[in-house]
């Protein structure tokens, strides 16, 4: 059978409101199946509930405590008239327990299990009846405790926990459908998956580290100094042996069941260990600080997901809505965090650099952490972040390694394209995917020049990811005439230029930033640029460097569009990123008549900053130049509510990029605008917006965070209040907006759900 991708089944019309299961029996009343049935209880889902056992005292036990209404010491009896059975005995009674209730089977019961071992399970089924019959459902409850036994059970065991289904190819839609809904009615989180792909993931995350901590355990006590070892050992002694404590007999059980998948474990740690040995043993600093880095990162990223927050603090398990009262004022001195662009490409780059690379004013944000766990994925060395500090051990053009496997990207649509072209030209395979948002978005624009220069590379039919990468391929140098403006793709080209023969260049239909170019010269690499077409020639190599990121002006443009729609306003905004091709925000607000001042212009790693000053101006409304698109594109949500407060009608055109952003961010500001009274027209390629009163009402972001933002600002000129729906991705790109927007005066609160 096929493996099974972890998914939450649909419920096919056996939901929790409907559910009701007249008799369950319980084979095993410990903690598993007596808080399996203490839940079904607590829901009020179950009639009657049967509980079966060897020992009476247990049986006696479970009916004092209410965990059962019934008690029987024989199977066949227990199994009478029994609409599901719960399977919770030790793993290697299965076997006899199944031969003694399959002559009690009729076909109508519904039997599921909770062994931790699926495949020895379906196994054994498969022996006793000749295949796997459509009434059975192999479970696994991913949940535990430190107590065991009838007394541990306890109703809210599963609440929040995954129990993971592995239904065989025979199993009946009607009988998953009965358990998975009986798990949701204990409040767990089900998960398919195939049986085989279970039990190895098993086997890593639970089997071995139970096998580790007997074995430490048992070495060290037969030490002859093993009374002092114990003695004086620490907390991390202690929490990675107690599962050591374990009952003995089960664990037996479950090794032998799952021994391949746990050899198969086992030697895989055994080779890092081996590692993690020679790198101790030659003092080979870097190799130690990569292994300790990556697992830190590593297990820092496993608790946030138990906790369901994500690489930051903000991960979409919430949804968050922003509350703005009308009104509030635009005052003081705020730097913005660092640049996403320079952030993800000084990553890039310094991975790929001879040398150390130190970036200062990282930004640490959902899209530049995944981008760098990807460079962590593919072998990197790297430090941080930490308060914006970042160590990247560069290994070289040819030194990355392949991945463990696909390279998950968020929701980042530049880290996608850009790794496209980098990854073009490796010496092994990648598959980069991404969350729903990226996964709706354009990349065969990145897949058709990579193809012209021998790549092998693949979307889905629809041209979106995720996108497959066949490495080991001879790529060549092209000219590519961009057939639209976009940073996007004119990087992604010359990165796989840097590992094609002979020269790679670009011509593009309009300027676009240029990060990518000034970082690369800053690494040391040659970049020619004469006009508009940019080139380079592969197989040269990048030098180490140190980056000062600026602070990002699509960050702070939405508090520039805010103290020029303010009344009364006056902010400076520190160390702004003044790229020529990213300055189209201040030369359309200054076209409005925006009153905006530069000041201590300067350099800072080839890139130029300076500090913005931003005051209040009545602005008029104007026909964007189109020369002023490609260098505004990711600030034109918040060039929207500067229209929306200017006196008269602005007019966007050549903008049809807009559309297919994180949203079509033309229709669901438009949608926006006119639900809080605003007149805004949406076209092909741009909107119309007549400026006039801004009302209050609920708005959706279509969890795109430049629309959160922007709708955020818009109250200070709204006259009632503006609720903004699906808020959570503004930690995308701008983790400490809610706090600056706050500090400034802007009346916000922000509500989580979930």
């Amino acid at each position: 059978m096929a493996r099974v991708r972890p998914t939450q089944p649909q419920n096919n019309g056996a939901g929790m409101k409907r559910l009701f299961i007249p008799r369950v029996l319980i084979v095993g009343i410990g903690l598993i199946g007596g808080s399996f049935a203490c839940a079904l209880k607590a829901a009020g889902v179950v009639g009657e509930v049967v509980g079966y056992s060897r020992r009476t005292t247990t049986l006696a036990r479970a009916l004092e405590l209410g965990i059962i209404d019934r008690a029987e010491t024989s199977i066949v009896d227990a199994l009478a008239d029994v609409d599901l059975v719960m399977l919770a005995a030790p793993i290697g009674s299965t076997r006899a327990l199944l031969e003694a209730m399959k002559p009690a089977l009729n076909g109508k019961t519904i039997v599921t299990d909770a062994g931790s071992v699926k495949g020895s399970v379906i196994e054994d089924v498969q022996q006793i009846f000749g295949r796997v019959p459509e009434w059975f459902v192999p479970g696994h409850p991913i949940a535990g405790a430190e107590k065991s036994g009838v007394e541990a059970a306890d109703a809210k065991l599963y609440q929040d926990h995954k129990v993971i289904l592995t239904p065989h190819g025979n199993t009946s839609a009607a009988a998953l459908d009965l358990v998975c809904a009986a798990w949701r009615a204990t409040g767990a989180e089900i998960l398919l998956m195939d049986a085989n792909h279970h039990d190895r993931v098993l086997a890593a995350t639970s089997h071995l580290p139970h096998l580790l901590a007997f074995s430490l355990v048992d070495t060290l006590a037969k030490e002859n100094e093993n009374q002092e070892i114990f003695r004086y050992a620490a907390g991390g002694f202690r929490d990675f042996t107690r599962i050591a404590s374990s009952d003995p007999t089960m664990w037996h059980d479950i090794f032998v069941a799952n021994r391949d998948s746990v050899l198969g474990a086992l030697d895989h740690f055994s080779r890092g260990l081996e590692a993690m040995r020679r790198a101790v043993e030659a003092q080979d600093s870097q190799a130690l600080l990569g292994i300790m880095t990556r697992a830190k990162v590593a297990r820092d990223h496993f608790t946030k997901m138990l906790a369901k927050r994500a690489y930051s603090h903000s991960m979409k398990a919430h949804n968050v809505t922003y509350t703005v009262q009308p009104g509030g004022s635009m005052n003081g001195t705020l730097r913005v965090p660092g640049d996403k662009s320079i952030s993800h490409r000084s990553i890039m780059l310094g991975a790929l650099a001879d040398g150390i690379t130190e970036v200062s004013g990282f930004l640490e944000g959902e899209d530049s952490l995944a981008t760098l766990q990807t460079f962590r994925d593919m072998g990197v060395v790297i430090e941080g972040p930490n308060e914006g500090r970042v160590r990247i051990f560069g290994v070289g053009l040819r030194g990355l390694r392949a991945a463990p496997g696909a390279l998950y990207l968020g929701n980042s649509g530049t880290s996608m394209r850009l790794l496209s072209g980098l990854l073009a030209g490796q010496a092994f395979d990648s598959t980069l995917t991404g969350d729903e948002s990226l996964s709706h978005r354009p990349m065969g624009r990145v897949a058709k020049p990579l193809l012209q220069m021998g790549a092998v590379i693949a979307t889905e039919p629809s041209g979106t990811p995720p996108i497959r990468i066949t490495g080991r391929q001879r790529l060549r140098g092209i000219h590519y005439d961009m057939p639209m403006a976009s940073a996007q793709v004119k990087s992604c080209v010359l990165l796989a230029g840097l590992y094609a023969e002979g020269e790679t260049s670009v011509t593009e239909p309009a300027p676009t930033r240029d990060h990518t170019e000034r970082m690369l010269r800053g690494f040391g690499y040659t970049v020619k640029t004469e006009g508009s077409t940019i080139s380079l020639t592969g197989g040269g190599s990048l030098k180490a460097t140190q980056i000062d990121v600026p602070a990002d002006i699509s960050s702070a443009a939405f508090f520039m569009v805010a103290a020029s729609i303010c009344p009364g306003a006056d902010i400076t905004l520190q160390h702004v990123g003044i790229n020529p091709t990213r300055i189209g925000v201040i030369n359309i607000l200054r076209a409005m008549g925006g009153n905006i001042e530069l000041s201590n212009e300067r350099e800072v790693g080839g890139e130029p900053v300076a500090d913005i000053r931003v005051c209040y101006a009545a602005l008029k409304g104007i026909h964007i130049p189109e020369d002023q698109v490609p260098l505004a594109i990711d600030e034109f949500p918040a060039l929207f509510i500067a229209a929306a407060c200017a006196q008269g009608e602005t007019v966007l055109t050549g903008a049809e990029e807009l559309r297919v952003k994180e949203s079509d961010r033309i229709q669901v500001m438009a949608d926006g605008l006119n639900t809080l009274g605003v007149d805004a027209k949406p076209t092909p390629d741009g909107i119309i917006i007549r400026g006039g009163i801004i009302g209050g009402g609920e708005v959706y972001s279509h969890s795109d965070h430049r629309i959160a933002m922007s709708f955020t600002i818009a109250a200070l000129r709204a006259n009632d209040v503006i609720v903004i729906q699906d808020c959570a991705n503004v930690m995308t790109s701008f983790p400490t907006f809610v706090s600056l927007a706050t500090a400034a005066g802007i009346r916000l609160s922000v509500e989580r759900h979930g």
